[in-house]
């Protein structure tokens, strides 16, 4: 018995049908066309990320960002998967070793005698136990073990992609709170504006200067004003409800307190290896399905060789039950099999082209997904740059427009234009204060997003 159990040892260390894992080779490019120096290397997604919101030097999202990935139930899930999956190895691990069990019991029966007319009343009792062992000579359990270890590390990623997600929108939100309240602000600033030039208007009209039309004219320019600072303030509440639920929290349980619009954003440094794009969570993910459809094939072609099993039993079975366990009483027996399909009309080989068209598939995912991930850097990269140059130029417009409205004012108070020229140069100045506020929004966005394209910023671990 030690002899065979040796043996069947030796030939569950033998070879793993199917081919051994390789990561195929990515489309990448030598550099970014947005940023020079920068260049493609290895994976790194398990590097240390970090609080990458930290750059943005706001202590109210430090505080905010901290409590995502412990409360946000997204979050929360990709845990519960990520256990799961872990599960599923330990069970498929199990499969290597053999199976013991008990079924002590008792049996009492009645049976004929040999004379045919009495019968007599017999009490069995059994202990026992069985063993069984199905053993991995051609790596099937192991290549099983492989794939399923896989997708526990392409769950693993999938938590971190899905931290990340929610930690770069509750960042968006966040900066769409603030870009809310700066607009807020110069909507209060813009009523005012306007009641000063309802009271010129009126000033003018009675002493007969101005017509009517210029007085409600200017009374509605106000009141539309006070309409969308009413509405700015509607948006702040939900974007503060958005930013509860992204850190687990019920919208009643979260209160940000007024802040400042941060006009500057974060400046990429050039230099920079793309090896940071390596730590981008769903790429990694990626890679590691490819590699569980790779393991998938071996087992898919393990399925044409024999199964051996081993079994045994070990146990007394007699009566009474004060002498069961004595010699006389043991019973044991050890068995071998081995079971192999010989007719299955071409199921076998349809499993391993649908296991390779699988692997297949999952590369041609893992290289969309890295081409994908250079576009969004490309896109970020020079969606900031461009922004950079569009947002100086606006500066440079809203301060033209603020001159333009004393001019116009001071003209109207001076009856040398009509009122009509000082609400057009009112509401240009609004529009393009408003035009600055969304410019500095989409490039504090834009930068998130970069930093989210990159795996979680540009800080080397």
């Amino acid at each position: 018995m030690k002899r065979l159990v040796f043996c069947s040892l030796l030939l569950s260390a033998g070879c793993a049908v199917g081919p051994d894992y390789e990561r195929p080779a990515a489309i990448t490019a030598p550099e970014f066309k947005e940023l020079a120096g920068w260049k493609p290397a290895n994976p790194a997604d398990s590097a240390d990320r970090g609080a990458w919101w930290a750059i943005y030097h706001d202590p109210e999202l430090d505080r905010l960002e901290a409590q995502v990935a412990i409360s946000n139930q997204n979050v929360q899930a990709a845990v519960a998967a990520y256990d799961q999956a872990l599960a599923v190895v330990g069970e498929a691990q199990s499969a290597l070793f053999p199976t013991l069990a008990t079924a002590p019991g008792v049996t009492r029966g009645q049976s004929a005698s040999s004379s045919g007319f009495a019968s007599r009343t017999r009490t069995t009792n059994t202990a026992e136990l069985t063993a069984s062992w199905t053993i991995d000579v051609w790596g099937k359990l192991r290549r099983t073990i492989e794939a399923d270890t896989a997708l526990a590390q392409a769950s693993a990623a999938d938590l971190a992609n899905a931290t990340l997600a929610a930690q770069a929108l509750l960042a968006q939100d966040y900066f769409a709170l603030r870009a809310a309240e700066a607009l807020k602000a110069i909507l209060d600033t813009t009523v005012a504006d306007f009641r000063r030039a309802l009271q010129i208007a009126t000033n003018q009209y009675n002493v007969g200067t101005a017509a009517r039309s210029d007085l409600i004219t200017a009374q509605a320019q106000l009141q539309g004003a006070i309409s969308a600072e009413i509405n700015a303030g509607v948006q702040r509440a939900q974007l503060e409800h958005a930013i509860a639920v992204l850190a687990g929290r019920p919208p009643a349980g979260v209160s940000i307190p007024p802040g400042k619009f941060t006009q500057e954003v974060p400046v990429v440094p050039t230099g920079i290896p793309s090896e940071l794009l390596e730590r981008r969570p769903d790429i990694a993910a990626a890679e590691r399905i490819m590699a569980s459809q790779n393991a998938q094939i071996g087992v898919a072609i393990a399925a044409y060789y024999p199964q051996v099993s081993l079994s045994a039993i070990y146990g007394f079975s007699g009566n009474p039950l004060s002498t069961l366990f004595e010699t006389a009483n043991r019973v044991w027996s050890l068995g071998a099999s081995a079971s192999e399909t010989l007719l299955d009309g071409g199921a076998r080989s349809a499993t391993v082209r649908a296991a390779r068209a699988a692997y297949d598939q999952a590369v041609a995912n893992y290289r969309q997904i890295v081409l994908t991930a250079f576009q969004g850097v490309e896109d970020q990269l020079s969606t900031l740059r461009i922004l950079q140059d569009q947002y100086a130029a606006q500066l440079e417009a809203v301060r033209l427009a603020r001159q333009a409205v004393e001019v116009a004012l001071n003209q109207y108070r001076a009856g040398t234009i009509a009122y009509t020229a000082v609400i057009t140069a009112q509401n240009t100045l609004l529009t393009d204060q408003q035009t600055l506020i969304a410019l500095q929004q989409q490039r504090l966005v834009a930068s998130v997003t970069l930093v989210q394209d990159l795996g979680g910023g540009w800080s080397k671990p």
